[in-house]
């Protein structure tokens, strides 16, 4: 049996208001003990997912402050509840060779676009449409549909000069929306999968009857049924050899990671919607004294 000692872990958090990244405020908290059937995690790396800024803008319903925003993180586990024995519902194994910052920018992304092809009924052979290439959804989407879905032709959305980015992921072709109107694009699409939120627009790209996926919230046409993501750490594992051979990587914007101590400037960069892949925050820095724990 091993003893470690903990004392305060750093955060983020919406202490008395909703609002812009200025109302999140720095902090420290007691490191808790993990209950029954819980994990405790030493985060080495997380990253911020644009339904993070969202929720702090316009909360879907009432939530008792403080809040701590975010669900995206790698690191180490140092502690266990009662009960655990081994990883199940949220929590993966990270591969030996992707990075603790690259891990961190996976999940949310990951299982966003795995979800979106399952609900589109997606086969292999069929042709896709991605909205916002360059994003986290976006480019987890277009990896993703080459090589675990198989699509016969990979289209993706982005603006100039990161064509030969996306094309570098796998795409078969890229629309440069900056130059070309959706009415403008001549081929028709067995899927549309919308990061961006623009699916007013982007359905003329579809096919008759196709499904049209739209990511963001609130969704951009009123009728449209909606669904929550299942977060599961089952995707994760089916997912491991595709990390684990690089077909899958991971994709973090060139300007992270950023240092915990600038973690608003990173809110600040991912609100701007010109991010390309990931912002990561790393390294996510706590103190270590006086609270024991065996693992």
């Amino acid at each position: 049996m091993k003893t470690e000692s903990f004392n305060v872990s750093q955060l983020v958090q919406l202490t008395s208001q909703y609002g812009p990244k200025e109302v999140l405020q720095q902090g420290a908290i007691p490191i808790p003990y993990p209950r029954a059937d819980q994990l405790l995690v030493q985060v080495h790396a997380a990253a911020l997912n644009p339904i993070d800024f969202k929720l702090r803008r316009n909360p879907l319903g009432p939530v008792d402050l403080p809040v701590v925003p975010g669900c995206d993180m790698a690191g180490v586990v140092v502690a266990k509840g009662d009960g655990v024995l081994r990883f199940d519902e949220l929590v993966a194994v990270k591969p030996k060779n992707v990075l603790f910052e690259e891990a961190a920018s996976l999940p949310v992304v990951v299982q966003t676009a795995v979800e979106g092809f399952k609900t589109a009924g997606f086969q292999e052979g069929q042709s896709v449409f991605i909205v916002g290439g360059a994003g986290g959804v976006g480019t987890s989407a277009l990896q993703l549909a080459k090589q675990l879905y198989k699509a016969s032709v990979v289209t993706a959305t982005i603006s100039t000069g990161k064509v030969d980015f996306l094309k570098g992921l796998g795409a078969n072709k890229v629309v440069d929306y900056t130059k070309t109107r959706y009415v403008e694009v001549k081929e028709k699409y067995d899927f549309v999968f919308n990061t961006i939120g623009d699916s007013r627009k982007s359905y003329v790209v579809a096919k008759e009857g196709a499904p049209v996926i739209d990511v963001t919230w609130p969704p951009s046409i009123p009728r449209a049924q909606h669904t929550s993501l299942t977060v599961s750490g089952k995707i994760l594992e089916e997912l491991r050899p595709y990390l684990e051979s690089r077909r899958l990587k991971a994709v973090i914007d060139p300007t992270s990671p950023f240092p915990f101590s600038n973690v608003i400037e990173a809110f600040g960069h991912l609100e701007t919607g010109r991010t390309r892949g990931k912002v990561v925050i790393s390294p996510v820095v706590s103190s270590s004294h006086h609270l024991d724990f065996c693992t």
